[in-house]
């Protein structure tokens, strides 16, 4: 297992290939992650919400992992989402993670989690930090989960050794700022934004990077934003955030992101990456977007997104 310390750039919460009874496609593997080595992704993160993680089987989620450990052989990092319902059930999950060779346990709020005062839910996670078999990563997504951990609580959470990256999936200024004052008390913490519509502000603020969605397709402009914020050119940094926005909304399906997990593994398939757009939760796929979608991967578009999507140089 890889023993060097986690850095920031950009990760990606890949999505996973199914075949048409929705059960892992384990061809596709091998081409996820070379398409990841070649966009020059720091690591993945399996099993997450674009991973259809909650959904899966138990044994597609370790025939992934296993598979992806292989293929990737040290060139990425690979960490497993482990949620569960109580912190026995996530620390046998983690012990599974670590036998399939992942490096990191990524942590969410539990699913259903009753008497969930602010003391329980911090005794949930550090019971869950102080006893993983590898180090834990944590997901926030605020707002956006019933069960989030209260910023009251977050900073003594914090203060584990065993947490050693975050995705801030959030968006909540108060949250934001908070990660940023912990990571003056332990700067190797590993402060990931979730939030791929808007990278910059996270970046400038201070983030390490981006753990993002659509980083299988993505990665190449995010890693351009990066690196735009880092030289302190931050109309560049904004302006490349606007073009991968439009990407996005591309493939997603527009602004109401009607089509999101079905339309990105259909760009897969164009691309020749997957095998197949099935996903679990059946989302639509319009006309409209698997033409856009089309336009970009051939480069009919004339906007030259093909050149992103392949980690090609400019025309």
């Amino acid at each position: 297992m890889n023993k060097l310390p986690l850095t920031g750039g950009v990760w990606s919460a890949t999505p996973t290939p199914l075949n048409t009874d929705k059960r892992l496609e384990g061809a596709s593997i091998g081409r996820l992650v070379e398409h990841h080595v070649k966009l020059g992704v720091t690591g993945v993160m399996l099993g997450g919400t674009c991973g259809e993680g909650p959904w899966l089987r138990a044994d597609d989620k370790e025939a992934l992992t296993r598979a992806t450990v292989a293929a990737a052989a040290g060139r990425l990092r690979v960490a497993l989402q482990v949620t569960d319902n109580s912190a026995g059930r996530v620390l046998a999950n983690i012990e599974q993670a670590a036998a399939w060779g992942a490096e990191v346990a990524v942590v969410d709020a539990p699913w259903f989690f009753l008497n969930g005062t602010p003391e329980r839910k911090l005794a949930h996670y550090r019971e869950v930090a102080r006893h993983s078999a590898l180090p834990v990563g944590l997901y926030d997504r605020g707002k956006h989960s019933p069960n989030a951990m209260p910023e009251t609580h977050l900073t003594e959470l914090l203060a584990e050794p065993n947490i050693v990256m975050v995705k801030d999936s959030s968006q909540t200024d108060s949250r934001r700022d908070l990660y940023l004052a912990v990571m003056k008390v332990r700067p190797e913490l590993v402060v990931l934004d979730g939030d791929e519509f808007n990278c910059v502000s996270y970046l400038k603020a201070g983030y390490s990077g981006l753990l993002l969605g659509g980083g299988i397709f993505n990665g190449a402009i995010a890693r351009q934003i990066i690196a735009a914020v880092k030289a302190g050119d931050l109309t560049a940094a904004e302006r490349l955030q606007a073009r991968m926005n439009d990407l996005m909304l591309r493939v997603y399906g527009g602004a109401k992101i009607e089509c999101w997990l079905t339309g990105l593994k259909e760009l897969l398939v164009q691309m020749g990456i997957f095998t197949t757009n099935v996903n679990t939760l059946d989302y639509p796929l319009t006309e409209t977007c698997r033409a856009q979608i089309r336009a970009a991967v051939d480069g009919s578009d004339g906007l030259g997104f093909r050149e992103d999507l392949f980690g090609l140089p400019p025309k």
